[in-house]
């Protein structure tokens, strides 16, 4: 079984996202050698940060490359940009600008770019929202599920979700989520360290503020190990 290397919210931070793989690969290399392994990155690769396109960059060549098998999960911060440049809604575009898309903007014409390239959109459109790990019962999603729901949540609370209803994992009932971890990113957690309740089996939060001057983290889930992290 390959370990897994769960990365959170970027946010346009591509120097920090390049330096967390190559500590990766260093991590792996040292405790793992002759392992296979697995990059599961939750979304919101854009916004806010100053290289947004850097980021895309990074991520399309890394699924590019043979040797590593690399997961990109949507992010709401996707789901709004696809419906700006695409003209969704009237005011899909304004109302993206003012969630981190203006700086996202400036990151293309920073390269000479005047809109988002189209394989970039592309590559966009075609992100998953959710990943699921059945053999280690690990469920990856952006922001998380409805406890209530799940497996048939609707697309937009893997993308959206905020509730206490999910933040409160004493709260879960469902049959479906027994023994399960839930694995996310979306909202920053307060002291910028992993909200670690892997102990009831339940939620990881790995939204560690990096755009707002905390950490960019990867949870590490290797078979019959404890959960661990890396910070860049």
């Amino acid at each position: 079984m390959p370990v897994i290397y769960a990365i959170g919210d970027v946010h346009g931070e591509a120097e920090r996202l390049r330096h967390l793989h190559d500590l990766i690969f260093e991590r792996h290399a040292l405790l793992f050698e002759g392992h296979p392994f697995q990059l599961v990155h939750l979304g919101d690769y854009v916004d806010r940060g100053s290289d947004s396109a850097g980021v895309v960059d990074t991520m399309i060549a890394l699924q590019a490359r043979p040797d590593i098998d690399c997961i990109c999960l949507r992010g709401n911060h996707e789901e709004m940009m696809l419906n700006g440049v695409m003209n969704v809604t009237p005011t899909a575009y304004e109302a993206w600008l003012v969630n981190g898309g203006e700086q996202t903007m400036s990151s293309y014409q920073v390269k000479g770019q005047m809109e988002v390239s189209k394989r970039h959109v592309d590559w966009l459109n075609k992100l998953p929202n959710i990943f699921v790990e059945e053999s280690r019962k690990l469920i990856f999603v952006h922001a998380g599920i409805d406890p209530e729901d799940y497996p048939n949540d609707r697309d937009g609370v893997y993308l959206w979700t905020r509730t206490q209803h999910f933040f409160d994992v004493s709260s879960w009932k469902n049959p479906a989520l027994a023994g399960w971890t839930v694995v996310h990113g979306h909202t920053p957690t307060d002291d910028f360290y992993p909200e670690d309740q892997a102990a009831a089996s339940r939620r990881i939060n790995i939204d560690t503020g990096a755009v707002f001057g905390g950490r960019l983290t990867a949870a590490i889930f290797a078979v019959n190990e404890p959960v661990r992290y890396i910070y860049a």
